[in-house]
């Protein structure tokens, strides 16, 4: 028997059939091109039949489902809410898969509750009782375990630190996403480096010169270059996760602090420097004990997690 994976993202959908050992036997990654609504309910349904079969084939027939999904799984109504993704606003996601599954157990969760429980069954937060994984990519969330359980709050928000206050005043933009996903998310770092590129009088470095629409990617790129805007944006973004960081670890005590998403990636050079930071803010005692490390599963993290959710389904 094996697990199917589902890793939702707001650009991506990645899918993987699992051994319940923990092995990936087969894996496959597409872009939503810019879906929304029913259509990527359709896609995800397409991809569990496809799965479904190619299990089946091969000789291990799947015997339990796992979601990721990007934003708040109501575990209760079933119903899901993705800020990425347009009419996601209460899709009813347990349902429509229940459906297409016909009879196999379904489960779905966050992505930042999937990220820390695939690195507590297979990466780098095995045999803690007490980690965060803190995601950052498109937004920013993290994965909160608590004395061996992920911490879900009284409406399953809890790990929204997108919304952790670490400025002011406050500004309208805030609003949308929170003060520290607009400050130092993919999103927020692409949109940091054009407010400088606007004041920057006489520059035409690298930013300067790129054609279209200017990402979180092509700020690393040019802070290889040492372009003195990606510089400034690296360092403004370090102090935000350092701030971010700093809380987490005053208020949780974590044994971990795991970082991942798509930002961390090229981000991950600047730990020493994000730690640096954290020192200045943090509770001494618990920054002194805390570990922070880069995510050992990456990009697969969400997968290894909705497997972990399916893996419980058949041990109920």
């Amino acid at each position: 028997m094996s697990l199917l994976s589902i890793d939702l993202g707001g650009t991506k959908l990645a899918t993987a059939v699992f051994s319940e050992e923990g092995s990936v036997l087969c894996e496959e990654r597409l872009p939503l091109e810019k879906r929304k609504g029913t259509a990527v309910g359709s896609l995800i349904a397409t991809q569990v039949n496809k799965f479904l079969r190619i299990a089946q084939n091969d000789g291990h027939p799947v015997s339990s489902i796992g979601i990721s999904v990007p934003g708040i799984s109501y575990q209760k109504a079933g119903i899901v809410w993705a800020p990425n993704i347009a009419g996601w606003e209460a899709y009813p996601l347990l349902k429509e898969i229940e459906e297409t599954a016909e009879g196999i157990p379904v489960t779905i969760d966050s992505d930042r509750a999937c990220y820390i429980l695939g690195e507590v069954w297979k990466g780098g937060a095995q045999g803690c009782n007490d980690a965060i994984f803190l995601a950052v990519g498109t937004g920013i969330g993290a994965g909160i375990l608590v004395n061996g359980n992920v911490l879900r709050g009284w409406h399953d928000i809890a790990g929204a630190v997108g919304w952790m206050a670490l400025e002011k005043p406050f500004q309208k933009n805030y609003a949308n996403c929170g003060c520290f996903e607009s400050r130092a998310s993919g999103e927020g770092i692409a949109k940091l480096a054009k407010e400088l590129l606007l004041d920057a009088k006489g520059y035409n470095g690298a930013l300067r010169k790129q054609t279209g629409e200017i990402t979180a990617f092509d700020v690393f790129e040019a802070y290889k270059q040492n372009d003195c805007i990606a510089t400034e944006v690296a360092k403004q973004c370090v102090v935000f996760w350092g701030m971010a960081i700093a809380n987490l670890v005053s208020i949780f005590n974590p044994q971990k602090i795991i970082l991942g998403g798509g930002v961390f990636g090229p981000a991950l050079q600047f730990i020493p420097a994000i730690y640096e930071e954290a020192i200045k803010w943090a509770q001494p005692v618990s920054m002194k004990e805390v570990l922070i490390e880069p995510s050992v599963l990456g990009n697969r993290a969400g997968l290894y997690g909705a497997a972990w959710l399916a893996l419980q389904n058949n041990e109920k």
